[in-house]
């Protein structure tokens, strides 16, 4: 099986997948996910789903990017055969799920692992000493105050996960979980794993080219993270059905 690059996404399938995933990354591992997050990717594919992955360049416009990946996602979902669907995001796109124009009706659920909403400030080294220099502007947008206003009050997917690593330094899971509950039709579940915040991450350069100690335990790390998504994902159509 080999990814390809079909009109925006990268696309990665194993056989006759029954379910499909449109997954956003963080940001940085984002512009390449069929490499940043191959290894999970891969064995969610191998589980039975479909994937498609959104590249992208990060910017502090973080809602015309939250457009964009819904524009592109839709335009490929249009032009397939109907299955349910899956947002999942790590780190900064679980903020870009979140602020979709569709609110989440395009979907059957969404999965948000190591979510945070941290300000430019405190998101990017030297962010102050380099903004005046460079021109740029001072803030994501929206800000982390409007973003959960907005998370507080869209009529998301009754079915969400979110995925919060031990070890994960800026894990805002237990805000966003905060935030969805206020949504009344929402059916949220904050899930626990064992790693920290890049634990979704596949490295998958290093395992082609390089190896690597402790190569083993981050593959099954990768593992449980997919099973888990599964899993969930089969108890909620279960619940549905």
């Amino acid at each position: 099986m080999v990814w390809r690059l079909i009109n925006d996404l990268w696309i990665y399938k194993v056989g006759s997948p029954k379910a499909l995933i449109q997954f956003i990354g963080g940001s940085g591992l984002g512009t390449t996910p069929q490499l940043s997050y191959r290894r999970l990717l891969e064995a969610l594919a191998n589980q039975g789903w479909l994937i498609h992955a959104w590249p992208f360049v990060p910017s502090f416009d973080h809602q015309l990017l939250a457009v964009q990946a819904w524009q592109v996602f839709r335009k490929k979902q249009m032009n397939m055969d109907p299955m349910p669907c899956l947002r999942l995001g790590h780190s900064m796109g679980c903020k870009l799920n979140l602020l979709a124009p569709d609110q989440g009706r395009g979907c059957n659920g969404q999965a948000h692992m190591s979510f945070n909403n941290y300000s430019a400030e405190r998101s990017i080294p030297l962010f102050n000493q380099l903004a005046p220099r460079l021109g740029i502007v001072s803030e994501f947008s929206p800000g982390p105050t409007e973003t959960m206003e907005i998370i507080s009050t869209i009529k998301a997917p009754k079915n969400q996960l979110i995925i919060k690593f031990r070890d994960d330094q800026i894990d805002q899971s237990q805000q966003l979980l905060a935030a969805i509950e206020q949504n009344n039709d929402c059916s949220a579940q904050l899930l626990e794993l064992v790693g920290d915040h890049l634990s979704p991450a596949s490295a998958g350069l290093r395992q082609q080219f390089l190896g690597g100690f402790n190569d083993g335990l981050r593959q099954r790390q990768i593992n449980r993270l997919a099973s888990s998504i599964t899993q969930w994902w089969n108890h909620q159509v279960s619940l549905r059905n």
